[in-house]
């Protein structure tokens, strides 16, 4: 594409772009308890020379997408999470790429990226190491300090080095100071922190003082606009990503040569009540998208609008004469319509039916260009800035029209796959994990028959892919399409060739009179299922789940044979129902809460230890070696309580982490998942440790109650447990003794996916029935639960650095992630290994049960495909697209899942079919 800028002189020869690091607007504007500022430079500025507003960010609100937006023009796509936020998924252009020389000073976190993605050698990055984010620091407003330091020492240097001075004398450079330390305050003490609110002052003084010295540099020749912003901001709890208005709305404020002075309030109208709170009613707010601010800094400067740049010139910020600002504004609009010309030509070219954006065919665009020319050669330039506003409009309509051009194709073609894959499942079940076709093949050998040819099929289903194949070619389809495409064709003619399942099926029903069981649980499952689906936007749906599932005993004949199993299911259910009532984990620290959960656990783990070791009729040696693990896991446990304590009393004293307390941690890290696979393959036992591993590390990274809730959770999954065996009608001395493997005392390490393969191709007692359906459901059920007991995973803000504070504080995303990854993991893995240890005790195969819950989350997943959004909020599209790729990462990682669960359990070897199981 070819880079568009105004031949008009720029009004300013170089840009200073200081970008607070996690600033809130609010914490900026608003004035403290005493009526003061907490940037009396910035607000005396804002009163006196400068122009300022809210910058309106986008989710997800990260750093990386952030400074994109800002410095770049776009919104760049979410899979850069993929790298850390730090590397480059696609190369762009930038501000920095356009100008002439760059210096950038601050985190390694941001700058290397502009500096890899720049065009030559003129972008000068200086940075300190990645060990000075360290969460645990006292104030981390000295990492912002560093920077103003080090760009005293530049300009200091500078006078001395006639290289250096010539470069800095030249015209479109850009300054950037990225300053990290209100953003690693924020995570570590929360933004309401004495800590955040003085570095919010730090920011202020050394923006006054770096003014100075690149004035006093220059000889004040009034050749240098200042700008001033945030990436993104900052809820209460301390955390971002998503699109509370506490993480979306930052500061922008500008000055210097070419920016617009204050001004008042057009009409009263336009004074929002915040700004009234800021007490700054009095002067013009102008808020901008956070992509706008590219445009602005390269008009500032007189370099070309970065390519990708979707950005509009917010003209209200600019102070020039009206030729500068129409000319400007049309070469804004140049720029992006560019970028629709190089998407409409792409599809004219690959599309074999093209049907063009009505609102740019033919002459509207050439005859909107050539207006807005004449406009300007007659002087009337408020004309030519509101037509170049409205081609800049019917643009990006434009680039949405064909970056969505395909949108009914794509999904019609994943629905059929969605459909076909969810029948092929349901009649791999019917046909080979149920009686059906078995009790059908005494109706009649004509029910057995296929009713399609397989060769006419096989030829058909060919003759259609490579006609797919061929049309995608032809439009340069990218290679997902293919799988999109061949699929569903696929699935579909596996279907085809077991029609006549469906046909023994159905007469199996008739003659059984099955009709309106089979209806009312397929209606009643539609329902239980769209409750799961509500449960996504509202977590309290869950808790009335789990009040509803306390009654399911009585729907059996648990409440006249077990009362005492009845009323632990009952208690256990609703105490887990007040957990998605609490608020999110991660807004305010309880240890307290955590130390209970601690020795909660050890007391319910250790009585119930005591009481299988007195009714069990294992061997001796077995039980002896297992009664020591399980008392050295209970010792973890306690050394997990005092880890806990002991790090956050460190912290609260700003002494760091210690470095005793961290080899603990990632002591208990490691044995949490070596010490189950070595203790008994009893099921009791080896279902109580791996409860007792996971807990003492999830200690490690509770910050609050979520400690107790994996607590209950695990109890729950004991007493659901219990509850299946008892309907099962076999004794609870059976069960005592029931052996996950035919091991005498040690189950023998496998891989996963070796212990997941063998255990499907176990001995198995019985076919699948009705009622085992809702065994699966409950397994779905719990699983949500799992996720969003304690908090909306589906939001990346989520996450809280506290978590992980056990193990380390120096920022690295990729072990915190992993980190959190395992703690999102545990509650997933405890419902995993008490689903997994239901189809032991009833001899139910795994199989037919793990292909029942794959029918049931697809069908989740094609709910959630048709929720996912591209219009209204950004929060609106990231919360469904988060939706969608949950379900999505649950249905892929299913079978793995399993297989850790499997590992864990030791049901890996071949079952025991003898009377301890019977």
């Amino acid at each position: 594409m070819i880079p568009y800028q105004s031949t008009l002189k720029a009004p300013a020869k170089r840009l200073v772009l200081f970008v607070a690091d996690g600033l809130r607007a609010d914490k900026f504007y608003e004035l403290d308890e005493h009526g003061k500022t907490r940037a009396p430079y910035l607000r005396d500025l804002i009163e006196t020379k400068a122009s300022w507003g809210v910058s309106h960010t986008r989710v997800p609100t990260e750093s990386r997408p952030g400074h994109v937006a800002l410095i770049a023009g776009f919104y760049e796509d979410v899979s850069a999470v993929a790298k850390g936020w730090k590397e480059n998924p696609v190369e762009f252009d930038s501000t920095f790429n356009e100008s002439r020389y760059t210096w950038a000073w601050g985190s390694p976190d941001i700058l290397p990226m502009f500096a890899k993605g720049a065009s030559g050698d003129h972008v000068f990055t200086s940075m300190y190491e990645d060990v000075a984010e360290d969460f645990a620091n006292e104030d981390a407003a000295k990492l912002d300090t560093w920077v103003f330091n080090e760009v005293r020492n530049f300009f200091s240097a500078a006078r001395n080095n006639e290289t250096l001075k010539r470069m800095l004398h030249e015209e479109k450079i850009v300054f950037f100071f990225h300053l990290l330390g209100i953003d690693t305050n924020g995570h570590a003490h929360r933004p309401t922190s004495k800590e955040y609110l003085r570095n919010i002052a730090v920011v202020d003084k050394g923006v006054k003082e770096m003014e100075n010295v690149i004035e006093e540099f220059y000889g004040h020749d009034h050749g240098t606009a200042f700008v001033l912003t945030a990436d993104h901001g900052m809820t209460n709890w301390g955390s971002h990503g998503a699109g509370h208005p506490h993480e979306t709305l930052t500061p922008l404020v500008a000055w210097g040569a070419g920016v617009q002075g204050p001004m008042a309030p057009v009409r009263s109208v336009d004074i929002v009540e915040e700004t009234i709170r800021w007490n700054l009613g009095h002067l013009k707010r102008i808020d901008v998208n956070q992509a706008d601010i590219a445009p602005l800094m390269t008009s500032l400067i007189g370099v070309p609008f970065p390519l990708n740049s979707v950005g509009i010139l917010p003209l209200d910020y600019l102070n020039n004469s009206e030729q500068y600002l129409a000319e400007n504004l049309f070469m804004n609009s140049q720029q992006i319509l560019a970028q629709y010309d190089v998407k409409e030509l792409f599809r004219k070219e690959t599309s074999l039916w093209f049907q063009p954006f009505s609102s740019l065919a033919g002459a509207k665009k050439t005859g909107m260009i050539r207006d807005i020319k004449e406009f300007m050669r007659a002087t009337k330039y408020k004309e030519a800035e509101s037509l170049s506003r409205d081609l800049i409009n019917l643009a990006l309509e434009g680039l949405n029209y064909y970056q969505n051009y395909d949108r009914v194709f794509l999904n019609l073609v994943v629905t059929l796959g969605f459909l076909g894959w969810i029948l092929c499942i349901i009649l791999q079940i019917v046909e080979d994990h149920s009686e059906v076709i078995k009790e059908a093949s005494k109706l009649g050998k004509e029910n057995l028959q296929p009713l399609v040819k397989t060769a006419p099929l096989d030829t058909a289903t060919l003759v259609l892919a490579f006609l797919a194949v061929i049309l995608l070619i032809i439009q340069k389809a990218p290679w997902m399409y293919y799988s999109y495409c061949l699929m569903p064709l696929v699935f579909w003619n596996r279907i085809a060739k077991r029609l006549h399942v469906v046909r023994a099926a159905w007469s199996y029903i008739r003659e059984k009179q099955l009709q309106h069981r089979v209806l009312f649980t397929f209606l009643f499952g539609s329902f239980s299922l769209e409750i799961l689906v509500m449960s996504f936007f509202r977590r309290e749906i869950l808790s009335v789940g789990l009040v509803c599932l306390a009654l399911w005993p009585f729907t059996t004949q648990l409440y006249k044979t077990c009362t005492p199993s009845v009323a632990g299911w009952m208690s256990l259910s609703f105490a887990l129902s007040v957990f998605p009532l609490l608020p999110v984990v991660g807004r305010e620290a309880n240890y307290f809460l955590v130390t209970a959960a601690g020795f909660l656990t050890l007391i319910i783990f250790c009585s119930l230890l005591f009481y299988v070791s007195t009714v069990s009729q294992l061997m001796n040696t077995e039980l002896t070696k297992s009664c020591k693990i399980l008392l050295l896991q209970a010792l973890l446990t306690a050394l997990a309580i005092y880890i806990v304590n002991s790090t956050a009393a460190s912290l609260k004293r700003k002494l760091g982490l210690p470095l005793v307390n961290q080899l603990g941690s990632w002591t208990i890290l490691v044995s949490s998942f070596l010490l189950p696979l070595i203790n008994s393959s009893n099921l009791t036992i080896r279902l109580s440790s791996i409860a007792m591993a996971f807990s003492s590390l999830y200690l490690l990274m509770s910050t609050a109650y979520e400690s107790l809730f994996l607590l209950v959770l695990s109890l729950l999954m004991g007493a659901w447990l219990l509850s299946e065996h008892k309907l099962s009608g076999k004794t609870l001395d059976a069960l005592l003794e029931t052996q996950l493997s035919n091991a005498s005392s040690t189950t023998t390490y496998q891989p996963a996916w070796k212990a997941l393969t063998r255990g499907m191709d176990a001995p198995v007692m019985r076919k699948l029935t009705l009622e085992d359906l809702r065994c699966a459901y409950f397994f779905v059920f719990f699983i949500v639960v799992a996720f969003f007991g304690t908090g909306n995973i589906a939001s990346i803000n989520s996450f809280d650095p506290a978590s992980v504070y056990c193990f380390l504080t120096v920022f690295s995303p990729f072990v915190m992630g992993s980190l959190l990854l395992c703690k999102v993991l545990i509650p997933f893995v405890i419902v995993t290994c008490a689903f997994d240890a239901i189809h032991v005790v009833l001899s139910i195969p795994v199989q037919s049960l793990v292909l029942v819950v794959l029918v049931m989350t697809d069908l989740m997943g094609l709910h959630f495909f048709f929720l996912v959004q591209d219009s209204g909020s950004w929060l609106d599209i990231g919360t469904s697209i988060s939706h969608f790729v949950i379900m999505m990462a649950f249905i892929i990682f299913l079978l793995p899942i399993f297989g850790l669960a499997r590992l864990f359990t030791g049901a890996s070897l071949p079952f025991r079919t003898s009377k301890k199981i019977a």
